[in-house]
């Protein structure tokens, strides 16, 4: 089932709801070549196919550069239905940029078609070490059903920090300098466009979650040397595209607030429960902040006091 090609205009950014159908992915054009694909905030799910999350896709003379292959082989294949509303250009190039499933769970659908597939060596390693979980994790979040198809498919290619990669007349400098979300995040910036694809370094409009895989101090760190750069457009892991003080609001802002609460209630011999009463309230608009908020303070504790 396909839906038709529905196209709206805001005052900001154009939003193309694609064929895509189940998981409802949005088409928003960025600036020239660039668009991103953008995912519910629900949790992974049998409609969904674990594509809840943002995909960048640049369209070049060579073809297409894809930033994150989907969550599943059908989840590839929905992002591939949104790339075909852009272009009938092929996917050449695809770079995972961390260690979360959706970033590298759909390479197989694309090596299929031939793509050279691209991620940091850390990513790579996190990836194979998680493998198992994240596919204990989708099954029983998803089914079999949706997750059929998806084969644990790595990289062809990595990276220690730095890659600087030609295609299609355009220059990816591939940049790998810490943890993040995960261990082997990456951002990808695109000089000519201004343009930053950050995975999931960076949130929009939903709330980060902070899991074990990660590290919200490298993060941090990994978020200010990304914004060296000064990037005017964002494609984010989560959230619509956009600039980089929403960026920082939803995304650094968060980060600076929890672990200096966290911080703070460490010296004061606070424990591992009374992180849940922290005030998060300020973050309360972002979508999500009810499921996991507290779990996140928890989880910074959990860091902070082995620091």
């Amino acid at each position: 089932m396909r839906f038709g090609i529905v196209l709206a205009f805001g005052l900001m950014v154009s939003f193309v709801s694609g064929a895509a159908h189940a998981a409802q992915l949005k088409v928003q054009h960025v600036t020239g070549p660039v668009y991103a694909v953008v995912g519910p905030h629900e949790q992974r799910n049998a409609a969904n196919f674990a594509n809840n999350a943002t995909f960048g896709v640049v369209v070049t003379d060579a073809g297409v550069l894809l930033v994150d292959p989907g969550g599943s082989y059908k989840g590839a294949a929905q992002v591939h239905d949104a790339i075909k509303t852009i272009t009938d250009k092929p996917v050449k190039i695809v770079i995972n940029s961390g260690g979360q499933d959706h970033r590298w769970l759909g390479n197989g659908y694309w090596k299929e078609r031939g793509a050279r597939i691209i991620a940091s060596a850390t990513a790579r390693e996190d990836q194979q070490a998680r493998t198992d979980d994240q596919f204990f994790i989708l099954t029983n979040l998803m089914g079999k059903d949706a997750l059929a198809g998806t084969d644990a498919v790595y990289a062809d290619e990595t990276f220690a920090s730095e890659l600087d990669l030609a295609f299609g007349g355009h220059t990816f400098q591939l940049r790998h300098v810490g943890s993040a979300h995960t261990l082997g995040d990456a951002f990808i910036w695109m000089p000519d466009t201004e343009v930053m694809f950050t995975g999931d370094i960076v949130y929009v409009e939903r709330m980060l979650g902070i899991g074990a895989a990660g590290d919200t101090l490298s993060w941090t760190e990994v978020f200010e040397a990304m914004t060296v750069y000064n990037p005017k457009h964002i494609v984010p892991g989560h959230g619509p595209a956009t600039d980089l003080k929403r960026a920082t609001a939803e995304t650094y802002d968060y980060l600076i607030y929890l672990r200096t609460m966290v911080g703070r209630l460490i010296e004061n011999g606070g424990e591992v429960k009374d992180a849940y009463e922290i005030d998060q309230s300020m973050f309360s608009h972002l979508a999500v902040s009810e499921q996991i908020a507290k779990r996140n303070a928890q989880a910074v504790f959990m860091q902070m006091e082995f620091e």
